[in-house]
């Protein structure tokens, strides 16, 4: 190491004099040169050209200061940083606390506003009341907007007792049609078989569907007029309509205060398409397709039941639907004025689930106490009341009828199902599944060919009448509903917030 001939410390910028060899810092030599022209040493005549600039290689970290040199001058640095770092601590707890401040004053603001918006609210559901009253006592009809929201409450009128008699008239019509041709029904030209089903595949997966919390979707349904796009509700109180092709959320729905059960398409060639929901906050709610503005719009809120909403299904003449519920009964209703034509008797039990027979004249209604109720859809009346034989009490969480109505496919106990003969009233054939295994649904296709079952282990699929298991898929892990695709080509299933999707291998 080099140190400087005028000041003893060690050099930033050396330099050496040619005339006497000695080293220099070279600010303080060329000060020194300006001020005398000699060398401070030997006193003999000094140019800047004289000196020579010590080139070092690999160039080393200049020398530390003197005052850094030393423990005290060390400590004395280090508390210096540490007083800057308390400073900027200081600094970023002021900010801390000012952002909390904000903070509190909006949720405030908010708070005030969402009040404001309720007793607003109020105001007009009272204004609303008092208009209805002076109409009524004027004996003027109120008059309803196409768009709004309608809301349906219980009416004694329609309560219990049978339907209407045009109701009882288009269902017995409907049976008419399709029993005389359903029965004898082969499979569609280009149907799906059992041996194509067993090479399923995993096609497609679409990820990150509703809220991240709570995460979870409960139901499913698939566009039979657009098969790419399909319902889901969720655990957040939404459903959601999406586009396959284009990956897109075309509307999500709102106005459920609880997870939504179950959701239906109704789609009838000449009418608007409609999204049915029904919750567990008791009630159902009902969008109309909007052509003009391509958009659903809510059309009524069925307020009818006093406990979780259990089933939905369209009936198959597309003019009402059916309702369960824990409050121990079940309803119908009109498609097209939403009202309510038909509420049964409360039962023994509650009903948890819900299914319609393909002719339209029987429902099946299953109980927590693993009892399976048939009644006429017509006359309410009780038709008969199956239970599995030797069962522990379990809850009958979901019901499917084959398409050619003589069979029913029905949880009998929580890991194994069961196929009624609806002619005999007895099993045609058991299938258990492992004790791991919770069924969350069972599923016929439309050609009656094979069935489904999806639960907390994934999808099982298996052949009609031969019983012989077709195809599996565990990777989905729990799943809550499933749906066959169109001429049975793809299953469909919901597992967390993934719809995943199987069929032929490309």
């Amino acid at each position: 190491m080099f140190f400087c001939s005028i000041s003893g410390e060690p050099p930033q910028d050396p330099v050496i004099s040619s005339k006497s060899g000695q080293v220099y810092e070279r600010r303080l030599i060329l000060k020194y040169i300006n001020d005398n022209g000699t060398d401070p040493l030997t006193g003999e005549k000094l140019e800047e050209s004289d000196l020579l600039t010590v080139k070092a290689n690999p160039k080393t970290a200049p020398p530390r200061p003197p005052a850094a040199t030393s423990t005290p001058a060390l400590l004395h640095m280090l508390q210096n940083e540490w007083d800057a770092l308390v400073l900027e601590m200081f600094a970023l707890k002021q900010q801390y606390n000012s952002t909390r401040q904000e903070l509190s004053y909006a949720l405030y603001a908010q708070d005030a506003a969402s009040r404001v918006i309720a007793r607003l609210i109020r105001e007009r559901d009272a204004a609303r009341e008092a208009l209805a009253n002076v109409q009524a006592t004027m004996g003027i009809a109120p008059a309803s907007s196409a768009a709004e929201d309608v809301e349906m409450v219980e009416e004694n009128g329609t309560q219990e007792g049978a339907l209407p008699k045009e109701i009882v008239d288009q269902i017995d019509e409907t049976q008419q049609n399709l029993s005389a041709t359903r029965k004898k029904r082969k499979a569609p030209a280009g149907y799906t078989g059992t041996a194509e089903v067993k090479t399923f595949v995993a096609t497609h997966t679409i990820p990150s569907l509703h809220s991240a919390s709570p995460a979870g979707m409960t139901s499913l349904a698939v566009s039979r007029l657009n098969t790419s796009q399909f319902l889901t509700g969720g655990n957040d109180k939404i459903v959601q309509l999406y586009d396959r092709n284009t990956d897109k959320v075309l509307a999500s729905l709102k106005g459920h205060t609880k997870k939504v059960n179950h959701v239906a398409f109704r789609e009838h060639e000449g009418e608007p398409t409609l999204i049915l929901s029904a919750g567990a906050d008791k009630i159902a709610k009902i969008w109309a397709h909007d052509s003009a503005s391509n958009e659903y719009i809510p059309k009524a809120t069925i307020r009818t039941h006093k406990g979780d909403l259990t089933g939905l299904v369209v009936h198959p003449t597309n003019s009402i639907f059916a309702l369960s519920s824990l409050d121990k009964t079940y309803s119908l209703h009109e498609l097209s004025n939403f009202t309510q034509v038909y509420r049964s008797a409360p039962g023994e039990d509650a009903f948890t689930a819900l299914a319609i027979h393909p002719d339209g004249a029987l429902l099946a209604l299953g109980t927590p106490s693993s009892k399976i109720q048939i009644c006429d859809v017509r006359s309410g009346n009780i038709a008969a009341s199956i239970t599995p034989p030797d069962a522990s009490p379990f809850t009958i969480n979901s019901l499917s009828f084959s398409e050619n109505g003589y069979h029913l496919l029905a949880p009998d106990s929580p890991s194994s199902v069961a196929i009624w003969d609806l002619r005999k009233m007895k099993t045609a054939h058991t299938i258990p599944l492992g004790e791991g295994f919770k069924v969350n649904k069972v599923l016929y296709d439309y050609s009656a060919q094979y069935l489904g079952v999806a639960g907390s282990e994934g999808i099982r699929v298996f052949a009609h009448k031969s019983w012989d298991e077709l195809v599996r898929f565990e990777e989905a892990g729990d799943v809550s509903d499933m749906v066959f695709g169109e001429q049975g080509k793809e299953i469909w299933a919901t597992s967390g917030r993934e719809v995943r999707i199987w069929g032929l291998p490309a």
